[in-house]
C-alpha cells in the first residue's frame, strides 16, 4: 500500500512534507556577465560578454541553430583584446571568443594609468569613432561595446562617442583600431632619439613625466 506523506512510518516520528514556505527564497538576481577568468589567476583578466547572437540554417529536417558571441578581455591594467567564436551552444561559443581573444592581447599606454594621452579618431567599415582625453572624475562617458572596452583596459576617465554604425563587430574594432594607433610622448621622443622635454617643452615634459 503506497504511503502517503503524512503517514506513520514504522519506528519513527511521521514524515512531513516541504512546504513551499519551509524552501529557502530563490535568488532572482540577474547574473553578472562580467567574470574573472579561471585559468589566469584571480582577478588577473576580466571578461566582458559584448552580445550574442543567435542564427538559424533551414535544413531538410527544419531549422538548426546556431550561436555567435562577442568578448572582450583584459586586464584592467593596460592590456586588452577581442575575440567572436561561433559554436552550436552558448557556453562552447563564448568559450571560442575568449581563447580568441586572450590570443589578441594588445598593450595601450596611458596616463597616469586612468586616461589616455591624447585625442584619437577610429575608423573601421562604416564604424567611426572618437576618443578623448579627460580631467580626473569625468569617469567612462561610453555606451555599448565601447564601455566594456575601456573597462577592461583599466581607462577611468575618457569621452568616447560613435557617429558611424551601431553594429557592435565595427564599433569594437574602429575602437581597437584608434587604440593601437595611441603613442606616449616618451615612445615618441625614443622614436625621434630626443628628449621629453624637446617633444613637449620643460614645463609639459617635467609634468608628463612625473604623470608616467
Amino acid at each position: 500500500m503506497a504511503r502517503t506523506p503524512g503517514s506513520r512510518t514504522a519506528g519513527g516520528p511521521p514524515k512531513r512534507s516541504e512546504s513551499a514556505g519551509d524552501r529557502p527564497p530563490r535568488d532572482r538576481r540577474p547574473r553578472s556577465r562580467e567574470r574573472d577568468s579561471d585559468g589566469a589567476g584571480e582577478g588577473e583578466f576580466v571578461e566582458k560578454l559584448v552580445g550574442i547572437n543567435r542564427v538559424a540554417k533551414v535544413v531538410k529536417g527544419g531549422r538548426r541553430f546556431g550561436f555567435a558571441a562577442l568578448v572582450i578581455v583584459g586586464d584592467r591594467k593596460g592590456r586588452v583584446g577581442h575575440g567572436s567564436g561561433k559554436a552550436r551552444e552558448v557556453p562552447e561559443a563564448i568559450r571560442k571568443a575568449t581563447e580568441q581573444a586572450r590570443r589578441a592581447l594588445v598593450r595601450i599606454p596611458l596616463r597616469e594609468g586612468r586616461t589616455l594621452h591624447h585625442d584619437i579618431v577610429g575608423h573601421f567599415g562604416a564604424g567611426r569613432v572618437v576618443l578623448r582625453a579627460a580631467s580626473p572624475g569625468t569617469g567612462i562617458i561610453a555606451g555599448g561595446p565601447m564601455r566594456a572596452i575601456f573597462e577592461a583596459l583599466g581607462v577611468q576617465d575618457v569621452v568616447a562617442k560613435s557617429i558611424g554604425t551601431s553594429n557592435p563587430h565595427n564599433m569594437i574594432k574602429a575602437t581597437f583600431q584608434a587604440l593601437t594607433h595611441s603613442v606616449s610622448p616618451r615612445s615618441v621622443a625614443q622614436r625621434r632619439g630626443k628628449k621629453v622635454s624637446e617633444i613637449l617643452g620643460k614645463g609639459t615634459a617635467a609634468a608628463a613625466e612625473a604623470r608616467e
